[in-house]
Formats: structure tokens, C-alpha cells, sequence
């Protein structure tokens, strides 16, 4: 799998994978351990990575009102690595800010989400670089 830009179909098999070693109890790498924290906070995934057959090509379209349940986690995962990286500097302060006001890490964690979807799309939608300064910017709107 490409690190820094998986396919979809290698994102998902890192999930399906990464559920399977979980439920037969086999030793996972550090990324598969934070992966695995994450995909534990949300049993609604479970049924879905416990069948890859059913599911792998399975889409969920937003206009539909579903969520992707591997995007959901790469997100999650993503901003677990920002965090522990504290990259862009100051996304450490700012979700640990957003924890205290959400009493939650996952709901923080969903806050932040929502500042890196819409950075991404702008990214996307304008051919342009990932903007830090919006992103820390959105993050600070939600403070």
C-alpha cells in the first residue's frame, strides 16, 4: 500500500485486514494498533469490515445520506497522525482545546473532520496545495 496516496481498494483492505488480525488476536504494527483505537470507537463499521466479500466494492453515496465508513476512518486516522506529529503546528493545541469544550476526543475529533473535508474539497475544487492557514483557521472558528 502507498503511504502517503492509497488507492481505494487498498485503503479498504487495510481495513478489512486490520479487523481480521484484531479478531484473531495477532500482533499489529503501530499504525494498525491507532488504526484499530479508531475503528473501536465506532462499533456501526464493525459489521462492515467483518465482511469484506459483501462490501469491498459496496459504494456509499453521500446523496444518499450514507457515510463511507473507510473514508470516516482514513479521516479519523489522518487527524491522528496530525496530532501526534502536531502538524500543521498548533493542530495538537487546537484539538486539545476542542476536547475541553466537547468533553469528547471522538466529538473533538469530528469537529476537526469537518475543517478537513472542507479543506481538501477546496484543495480539490481549486487544483491547489492542502491550506494549512484555512484549515488552523476553521479549527479556531470552532474553539
Amino acid at each position: 500500500m502507498s503511504l502517503f496516496n492509497p488507492t481505494r481498494d487498498e485503503v479498504r483492505e487495510f481495513f478489512f485486514g486490520l479487523w481480521a488480525k484484531s479478531r484473531a488476536g495477532e500482533a499489529l504494527t503501530p499504525l494498525e494498533s491507532m488504526a484499530l483505537a479508531i475503528v473501536l470507537e465506532h462499533p456501526e463499521y464493525h459489521e462492515v469490515l467483518g465482511d469484506p466479500e459483501r462490501h469491498r466494492e459496496r459504494e456509499w453515496p453521500p446523496e444518499a445520506g450514507e457515510t463511507n465508513p473507510f473514508l470516516h476512518l482514513s479521516m479519523h486516522l489522518a487527524i491522528e497522525e496530525q496530532v501526534s506529529i502536531d502538524q500543521p503546528p498548533g493542530i495538537r493545541e487546537a484539538v486539545r482545546r476542542l476536547e475541553e469544550r466537547h468533553g469528547s476526543g471522538h466529538e473533538a475529533r469530528h469537529a476537526v473532520m469537518d475543517c478537513l473535508a472542507e479543506v481538501v474539497w477546496q484543495a480539490q475544487r481549486n487544483a491547489a496545495p492542502f491550506d494549512n492557514a484555512t484549515y488552523l483557521d476553521c479549527l479556531a472558528r470552532r474553539l
